[in-house]
């Protein structure tokens, strides 16, 4: 098997994994090419012109290395946000529409439904069904018992079939 067969077959292993599975495989796999690469800037840093363009990017590399090594920490913790940036795509597209949020209270109001679609998306259910269940049911319920509205937040067990993707 090639080696680039190796790294494919094992980036989706640790897509499928748990999380824990997939916190043991990144110390396997990723904790030893890390380390050589933090080694690796060590070693080039007082090699190199700090004011140059390689000596600000190794700089900026070392300065945020904590973030950059955060995913070894925790297997809950996905290596991209391609996830986030493909839900929030449509709204970049349609930036033209917030012409219309002209005030504070306007995109205050949009910026919650969108993030109530996104999530319900992300938590399989039908945004449409979602949003009609939430609009019949909220006027008859009583906001101020958390335990309530826990029933109608988008990973709840209680929600309705009728509102999940996949009945």
């Amino acid at each position: 098997m090639a080696e680039n067969d190796v790294f494919l077959l094992t980036v989706y292993s640790m897509q499928r994994a748990s999380p824990e599975e997939r916190y043991e495989m990144r110390l396997t796999h990723s904790r030893p090419l890390v380390d050589e690469f933090y080694a690796w800037l060590n070693y080039q840093r007082p090699r190199v012109l700090p004011k140059s363009t390689f000596g600000q990017a190794i700089a900026y590399c070392l300065n945020q290395w904590t973030k950059l090594i955060a995913f070894l920490q925790d297997g809950r913790l996905e290596l991209s946000n391609n996830r986030s940036e493909r839900s929030i795509k449509p709204f970049v597209l349609g930036r033209k529409n917030w012409l219309f949020s002209n005030t504070p209270r306007g995109a205050r109001a949009s910026a919650t439904i969108y993030s109530i679609v996104e999530t319900a998306k992300e938590n399989g259910l039908n945004p449409f069904r979602y949003l009609e269940y939430l609009f019949e049911k909220m006027p008859n319920v009583d906001i101020q018992d958390e335990c309530v509205l826990d029933e109608l937040l988008p990973w709840s067990n209680t929600l309705p079939s009728e509102c999940k993707v996949n009945k």
